[in-house]
């Protein structure tokens, strides 16, 4: 008995540590009361800053604490939808894991049929939702390192002849694109004329998952004249546009084969997000410059807005979420302002997510932060922490 009253004296006290150092405030900085640690190696404190004023919201994950991990996740669990952050984790897979912490993710399409389409990629459970398309993505390798780069697509069908065609994913398709369909986008292809065709495995029993950096052999099934094909587990659909000129005449039988290639190559990756611009690369912060058209997305940049961002070094990650647009809370930050914060609080490479009316926090079941529209915004996307229960789960499947 006096030993194992040791042994959990000794648990506590690293865990009372590992607290206090969390939630060490920054200089200048009014820490409110934190929370008790709902995981070991899990925090979450909110500070404030009277200069701004701001108002800091920060999860912070132990990197060893191994049944704890970060999880990309989408809106109704779709490549397509929108919910609130704080239903968007409660609906998570539950084969997951338990939640635990999530800050809002990507940029999305707001309307029409394709509205929570994510910006650019995801990619969940090792799966991808939603292709590159060319910014900056935060995600994380076969071994579980991150990255922040800026992801180009590769994906492509090649017909039987040897062509090929560069294709789309799970998005409103134009009239001269070429979108490739899961189950993940719904029911059907939310399409409208041009040809279809529903693939099948041409091995017969390997599942057409799509695996980034993979190559799928597939058998047109059928071809359907018009579209909104419907969609099921183990088909995908080709939707060629109306308006394309010199495809090959295929018929049902036929091989075509999708790559799934992207540069840099995301093969074996578990989790991905786009989002963007980086912050912070390789312990050097990242000035905000300007584009000469002067978009709103590039004058956002030096104004003051709601953020959303994650960060790490090489023993921690950080969620952190700066309220906005209240100026008696807190008026946000500039992103040259949000990366100096993350450089403070010891992130080594950080990146920024969308912000705005988007930015929202979630820990120990609750939403953290202060919404600026005095609600939470529907989103599409979410990067959150789970904790995997011991031999009931294996980590994302790689194959």
């Amino acid at each position: 008995m006096a030993s194992d009253t040791t042994a959990i004296s000794r648990k506590l006290l690293a865990g009372f540590s590992w607290l206090m150092l969390a939630v060490a405030p920054l200089a200048g900085a009014q820490t409110s009361p934190p929370l008790p640690a709902a995981e070991p190696g899990l925090s979450y404190t909110n500070y404030r800053i009277a200069s701004g004023p701001w108002s800091v919201h920060v999860v912070k994950l132990d990197r060893s604490a191994g049944q704890l991990e970060l999880r990309s996740a989408h809106a109704t669990g779709q490549a397509v939808g929108l919910a609130k952050l704080s239903d968007l984790v409660t609906g998570l897979n539950p084969a997951w894991g338990k939640p635990l912490a999530a800050i809002n993710g990507d940029f999305y399409q707001m309307e029409r049929a394709f509205a929570g389409h994510p910006r650019g990629l995801q990619i969940v459970d090792g799966e991808l939702f939603s292709a590159p398309k060319g910014g900056v993505s935060f995600w994380l390798d076969a071994q579980g390192q991150p990255h922040a780069t800026n992801v180009v697509s590769r994906l492509h069908v090649t017909w039987p002849g040897g062509n090929s065609l560069p294709i789309g994913l799970n998005e409103e398709r134009l009239p001269t694109a070429v979108v490739l369909y899961s189950s993940a986008v719904g029911a059907t292809t939310h399409t409208l004329r041009g040809r279809e065709l529903v693939l099948e495995s041409a091995q017969g029993t390997d599942p057409l998952v799509l695996r980034p950096g993979k190559t799928l052999s597939a058998k047109v099934r059928e071809i359907r004249p018009v579209g909104d094909t419907p969609l099921t587990p183990d088909t995908l659909v080709l939707s060629l546009g109306p308006a394309l000129k010199n495809l090959p005449t295929l018929t049902t039988g036929a091989v075509v084969q999708i790559a799934l290639e992207t540069l840099p190559s995301l093969a074996g990756a578990k989790t991905a997000l786009s989002g963007g611009p980086v912050l912070i690369r390789a312990g050097q912060r990242q000035k905000a410059r300007p584009d000469e058209a002067g978009s709103y997305e590039s004058t956002t940049m030096f104004e003051r807005h709601p953020r959303s961002a994650v960060g790490w070094n090489a023993r921690e990650f950080f969620l952190v979420e700066v309220d906005g647009r209240q100026k008696n809370l807190s008026v946000g930050m500039t992103l040259d302002e949000l990366a100096a914060e993350m450089a403070k609080l010891g992130c080594t490479d950080a990146t920024s997510f969308d912000g705005g009316g988007s930015a929202a926090l979630w820990y120990g079941g609750e939403i953290r932060s202060s919404p600026s529209e005095g609600h939470e915004r529907i989103i599409a996307n979410a990067l959150a922490i789970v904790r995997r229960e011991p031999g009931s789960l294996a980590p994302p499947s790689t194959k």
